[in-house]
């Protein structure tokens, strides 16, 4: 991380960070506070190593972390994730277009996994199909990979396709309340804007996926899937 983009993060979280000082003790300073989330957040490293790299407290290094996710969610996300203009829509489908040829593409869609510890309550819930417990962060980005949609907390047991159904882009986008109406003739089809999906998600007029490979494919059925994948 640049030192720019560091001082940006303390400007942005101190109204929800930063800590002033007690009769009885010295507050742990705000650079510093945020220098111990974002170790952690980008190592995983485990408490007690991290204390002993700054030189605080297990309970410290973990209420750095609660509070600068606190602060992130409040403060950074509104501003930095959120749905695009119009006129941002279609600056992503020029790109993605200019770069791939995919005419009328503002994104892509996917699922990750975050680690979790089992919860006490429903723990069977959050056992994923890779074997290990977590919740699921559903993200969609734009041809330059930065997220402009996110929906996060889903059990891992979950389908893509269920989580996608429970989040609200699937209820605006059903309803065509998301996307613009802004539509272009593609081949003889009246296309507005769409995200790329792979297949666990289905297919929408808004969300594209590849044809199955079920051994029948036409060559230009190959071509569309190998665009497609790149893209994606």
């Amino acid at each position: 991380m640049s030192e720019e983009t560091y001082v940006y993060l303390c400007n942005k979280l101190r109204p929800a960070m930063e800590r002033q000082d007690t009769p009885f003790r010295e507050c742990i300073p705000l650079k510093k506070r945020v220098a111990i989330a974002l170790w952690k957040l980008a190592t995983g490293s485990e408490y007690r190593s991290i204390g002993h790299i700054f030189g605080v407290s297990n309970t410290t290094v973990c209420r750095c972390v609660q509070d600068f996710c606190a602060a992130a969610e409040t403060l950074l996300v509104p501003e930095l994730i959120r749905s695009p203009d119009r006129e941002q829509f279609a600056e992503m489908a020029a790109y993605t277009e200019n770069r791939w040829g995919l005419p009328q593409c503002v994104g892509a869609i996917d699922g990750s996994h975050i680690p979790i510890l089992a919860p006490q309550e429903y723990y069977c819930d959050y056992f994923n199909r890779k074997g290990w417990h977590s919740i699921i962060l559903q993200g969609v980005v734009d041809g330059k990979g930065h997220f402009w949609n996110v929906f996060a907390g889903m059990p891992g047991s979950l389908h893509d396709a269920r989580v996608l159904r429970l989040s609200s882009l699937w209820e605006l986008a059903s309803r065509g309340n998301y996307f613009p109406p802004c539509t272009r003739d593609i081949g003889g089809v009246n296309a507005g804007y769409y995200i790329l999906g792979d297949n666990a998600y289905p297919l929408q007029n808004w969300l594209i996926k590849t044809f199955p490979d079920n051994g029948q494919l036409t060559a230009e059925h190959v071509i569309y899937n190998k665009r497609i994948c790149r893209a994606r």
